[in-house]
């Protein structure tokens, strides 16, 4: 293990005291003392369920950096029988800690879930960083306390949030908010319509009820049972809003059975019965339309149809889930006023990220007037300022070229020094050095640097990076470079290792070195013992399945474990790479969404017409997952360009255009 980054403290040590005593006073970063070495053991032994042994490690980790995890395993086994007060003594004792931090909020989503928010709110202090669910959580605890106030800012994520995913503790929340005092009318009659596309029949009827519209849960079964009859009557039906929310909720039960049939639907009834649709009961309808036409992309191909009827719904409020839908769906076919009509309906915050800079910027450049051209070049060169992948995309734009990655300022030695007095990043390193358990390591790696961001500490963030990037500690030190924006993406950010094998192996399969890597660093940050949900594993994370073909294809016997070594496979996944990429025609981009998707989802997702710019076909995946992942991987594939090749193509020469399938 590499330790040649020293402290001030030992350079001191070694001019004044004599070796050996110098030897004793230092030990490297993240050494373990004979106190943390009970780790792995008590860990497994917590994992197993044997929390009789933890009072007796407790006593043994006493005096290391690693002591309050004996206690933690045993509190949070039995989390909800906890006082509020055995959960803050904890917090107390060990401050500022990542493992503090989780107890508390463990605790807080434990106690909201079984309705005691008194304890919610008694610990609500030690959360300083709580996720979704943790978040909803503590508000839920304040709005049972009176505080309205501070159960009202979690409103902007919960309130006309659709997705489906959203925490248990985030949709209980919501409905809650419909009492809320700082609530709105407004806001209720937003969320009112959304509920009614989606049939959330509880929602519906408490906050119809607080708009004054009588609306029964009988009326939404009997609806929900058969559109088909509701709609029969519309012509006999008072133009009540009842109706008319009855209406747009069995138009958003046709339209999760068939879009179409519930576009066929509404135009009949608009043209049969006029004076039933005011205009916001049309907007909406269209709306429901919409945003159920781009649910099923996936399955159907995208659709103009999608485009046009959210047009048609434009003059009532987006939220950002239909705004994204209506650009995505207009950056799909080119519909350039579309797409700036959506993003003006973002929230000022969502507009001003990246990639809806980018997309504001590309469409006054192709649809836009001379003035809306010249802002085009302005946003362009605010973007090019960086090295991401709209950075990049946005130095195309204006003929900048890329040939050299910033440079990041060499830490100095009292910036080691401080990275080993820092007792966050001591437990990481000291976790890592002990083999233990990834979950444990990351969480402490994680809090540490989240801790420097706070602090805008960014010399030790390097100092961190580069110490984990000279232990083979990849995947970490990239974490800590990607998550500090204020730290350009500088050669540190992306490491070659292996290097010999990925340009050998990737030559012989007929790939771009660069490409290789690009994929490597978004699978598995270089770790060799990378696991996935599905079973993938290593740096290029192949999947067995995969494997066995690669393995029959070139002549070999498969074998679980030569695959998990990096030689054997860097050369199963470069193999596997040239493969997708000579079965999807040489498109680069098609590839890498096959690499993540399936070939056939790839080959699924290109126009049935004409051709298409490889960033409209990547910002259209219909999959977020595999979205953001070719986005990562072009933006990877054009650094590790620069530092391989003088001659490197730039991203938009590497994704080319994406032609038809058929």
């Amino acid at each position: 293990m590499n330790y040649h980054k020293l402290s001030m403290i030992t350079f001191s040590c070694m001019a004044v005291l004599a070796q050996s005593a110098c030897a004793e006073s230092y030990q490297p970063i993240g050494t373990p003392s004979s106190a943390d070495r009970y780790f792995n053991q008590a860990e497994r032994d917590a994992s197993r369920g044997n929390m009789a042994q933890m009072a007796n490690y407790q006593q043994q980790m006493a005096a290391g950096s690693l002591a309050m995890y004996p206690e933690y395993w045993q509190l949070n086994k039995n989390i909800d029988s906890q006082t509020p007060a055995t959960v803050i003594s904890f917090a107390s004792r060990y401050p500022n800690t990542v493992m503090a931090e989780k107890l508390a909020a463990d605790y807080a989503e434990a106690k909201a879930r079984v309705g005691e928010y008194d304890a919610v709110r008694q610990v609500a202090s030690y959360v300083t960083n709580p996720d979704a669910s943790e978040a909803c959580a503590l508000a839920l605890g304040f709005n049972h306390g009176g505080d309205s106030m501070r159960a009202y800012v979690e409103k902007a994520n919960v309130w006309l949030n659709t997705d489906k995913k959203l925490p248990q503790l985030c949709q209980q929340l919501a409905t809650e908010l419909n009492s809320n005092p700082m609530t709105s009318n407004d806001d209720r009659e937003q969320r009112l319509y959304r509920m009614l596309r989606t049939g959330n029949n509880g929602d519906i009827v408490q906050l119809a009820s607080r708009l004054g519209v009588a609306i029964s849960y009988s009326q939404l079964m009997s609806v929900s049972s058969n559109p088909n009859a509701f709609f029969s009557q519309l012509n006999t039906l008072p133009t009540t809003a009842t109706n008319r929310y009855l209406y747009l909720y069995g138009l958003g039960q046709l339209a999760k059975k068939s879009v179409n049939e519930a576009a066929m639907q509404l135009n009949y009834d608009i043209g049969r019965s006029p004076q039933f649709f005011d205009t916001k009961t049309r907007q909406y309808a269209y709306r429901t339309l919409g945003v159920a036409r781009m649910n099923v992309n996936t399955d159907q191909g995208f659709s103009t149809e999608a485009v046009d009827w959210m047009q048609k719904s434009v003059g009532v409020p987006f939220n950002f889930e239909e705004a994204e839908d209506y650009a995505q769906a207009a950056i799909r076919f080119g519909r350039w006023q579309d797409v700036v009509q959506a993003i003006g309906a973002m929230d000022y915050k969502t507009q001003q990220q990246p990639i809806w800079q980018y997309w504001l910027a590309k469409s006054y450049k192709m649809g836009g007037d001379n003035a809306q051209r010249q802002q085009a070049n302005q946003i362009f060169s605010q973007l090019a300022r960086s090295t991401d992948y709209y950075g990049l995309l946005a130095k195309d734009q204006i003929g900048q070229r890329f040939d050299q990655l910033p440079s990041t300022l060499a830490p100095a030695n009292s910036d080691y020094t401080r990275l080993a007095q820092d007792s966050a990043f001591n437990r990481a390193f000291t976790l890592y050095n002990l083999s233990a358990n990834p979950t444990y390591t990351n969480r402490e790696w994680n809090w540490a640097v989240k801790q420097a961001r706070d602090r805008g500490d960014n010399s030790m963030i390097v100092a961190a990076a580069k110490t984990a990037t000279d232990l083979g500690w990849y995947d970490r030190a990239i974490y800590a470079l990607e998550t500090t924006k204020t730290i350009p993406n500088s050669a540190l950010a992306f490491p070659m290792p292996h290097q010999s094998s990925v340009v050998q192996y990737s030559r012989q399969a007929g790939i771009d070195p660069a490409w290789a890597y690009g994929i490597m660093r978004q699978e598995s940050r270089f770790n060799v013992g990378a696991k996935s949900g599905v079973g993938a594993g290593g740096l290029m994370q192949i999947m067995p399945a995969t494997a066995q073909y690669i393995a029959r294809k070139l002549g070999e016997s498969y074998s679980p474990t030569r695959v998990a070594t990096g030689d054997t496979n860097i050369r199963y996944g470069t193999y596997y790479m040239g493969d997708i990429l000579n079965k999807l025609g040489g498109q680069p981009v098609l590839a890498t969404a096959g690499y993540n998707a399936g070939p056939n989802k790839a080959k699924t997702w290109q126009p049935d017409n004409g051709s298409l710019a490889a960033d409209q076909y990547v910002e259209s995946i219909p999959y977020p997952e595999t979205r953001d992942y070719v986005k990562a991987v072009m933006e990877n594939a054009t650094n590790y360009g620069v530092l391989l090749n003088s001659s490197h193509p730039s991203i938009s020469e590497r994704m080319g255009v994406i032609p038809s399938k058929y």
